[in-house]
């Protein structure tokens, strides 16, 4: 079952106007499982230096906790979607003093178990502003539906310059001897990353497609994967295996993890 709300209240269909043609503003996504999320600190910390950046202001945190607690059953997984954005800012009016509004949307979590690895191929893409999750999501997705037009699952973002970045929707690990390596690049820090970043020895590292080869196997992050992770069975022609010891390691791990009372 969805839900939409806007502060806390049912939302009107010409609330959304600003949201649907300015599409200014961020959000972040949390899986909420029992009533509980992992990472909950990091997820509301986002929100405020993301809030802080786009609209100079910072959203109050217990209150953002309160409206998302309201769409959260008590049992069971649902994937909860928290947007800021200010409706009174239109194409022609950005520069008031800006209210942003705290929009909290519902969706099913889709299965618990294990999926399937990715067959991702690269593409020479830079998102605006990419520490920030922003709401203006049409060059991530034209590369996805374009790669999965070509048969691939999703797109792997390389900058300009030449060095691999993120997915459109999630941050890319790679393992080496042992130990993860995290690319080196203007990219979206993810909670789930950080997450996994605390629970194995891993390093920061400038990668390039011509590199790939040269590691023993791939996974993407994101908060809506039930394990954390999912295995990265291509990148392009360089295939990786579905299983590894360190991928089991780290989704074990996330596993363990207490998620915190929203």
């Amino acid at each position: 079952m969805s839900a939409t709300e806007l502060n806390g209240r049912p939302v009107r269909p010409e609330e959304l106007q600003a949201l649907a043609l300015t599409n200014y503003g961020h959000f972040t996504t949390l899986r909420v499982s029992d009533g509980r999320v992992r990472g909950l600190a990091l997820h509301l910390e986002r929100l405020r230096r993301d809030c802080r950046e786009l609209f100079g202001a910072e959203p109050d945190p217990d209150r953002v906790r309160q409206y998302a607690r309201r769409a959260v059953p008590a049992t069971g997984d649902v994937m909860v979607r928290i947007t800021l954005f200010d409706p009174s800012l239109d194409l022609t009016g950005l520069a008031g003093k800006a209210d942003p509004a705290v929009l909290v949307t519902t969706r099913p979590a889709g299965p618990a178990g294990p999926l399937p690895p990715l067959r991702v191929r690269t593409v020479t893409y830079a998102r605006d502003l990419p520490e920030v999750k922003s709401v203006g999501l049409f060059g991530a997705l034209r590369h996805r539906r374009e790669a999965q037009l070509a048969g691939y699952d999703d797109a792997l973002f390389v900058t300009p310059d030449g060095v691999v970045a993120e997915g459109g929707t999630w941050n890319l690990g790679l393992v080496r001897d042992g130990e993860v390596v995290w690319p080196e690049a203007p990219y979206l820090p993810g909670v789930t990353q950080e997450l996994l970043a605390g629970l194995h020895p891993a390093r920061r590292e400038r990668v390039t497609p011509a590199g790939l080869p040269g590691f023993e196997a791939a996974f993407a992050v994101n908060a809506a994967m039930p394990l954390g992770l999912r295995p990265v069975g291509a990148v392009d022609a360089v295939a990786y295996p579905e299983a590894h010891p360190v991928l089991t390691a780290l989704a074990a791990a996330y596993a363990a993890l207490e998620g915190e009372r929203i």
